[in-house]
């Protein structure tokens, strides 16, 4: 069993919620909405809710961390039908690429919501449709 650490106020982030929730079949990875302060802060004590924002989280039961693009890999892992995707996503050089793409597009989260039309109040840090993604 994993855990995702996501934005829910995030379209992408929500999209991608949805078709992992819907292909897993074995129920293996479980979300938790970063806005949730008192959920997180119940289940995860040691992690600063401000460092997990701008990038997906995937927390291992052993309490392994994968972020970002990381994140995301590990999440298709678990997922039967998106395993050849995960194969891909692991041939050299794929990780640099897909590393630079994940952050352009998490900077960038809620302008990409704007350009579909949703309005969603961004976090504190993000300014002008850019949000922070930790370095």
């Amino acid at each position: 069993m994993i855990t995702a650490l996501f934005d829910g106020r995030c379209l992408i982030c929500q999209m991608t919620r949805r078709v992992v929730q819907r292909l897993d079949w074995r129920g293996r990875v479980e979300f938790i909405d970063l806005h949730e302060a008192e959920r997180l802060a119940a289940r995860y004590p040691w992690l600063d809710r401000q460092a997990l924002a701008g990038e997906i989280h995937v927390l291992e039961a052993g309490g392994r961390v994968f972020a970002g693009f990381d994140g995301t890999r590990r999440m298709l892992r678990e997922l039967p039908l998106l395993f050849p995707l995960w194969l891909l996503l692991h041939l050299p050089g794929m990780r640099g690429v897909g590393v630079r793409v994940y952050r352009w597009i998490a900077r960038h989260r809620y302008a990409v919501n704007r350009f579909f039309g949703v309005q969603l109040t961004p976090a504190d840090d993000c300014v002008d449709g850019v949000c922070k993604v930790p370095q």
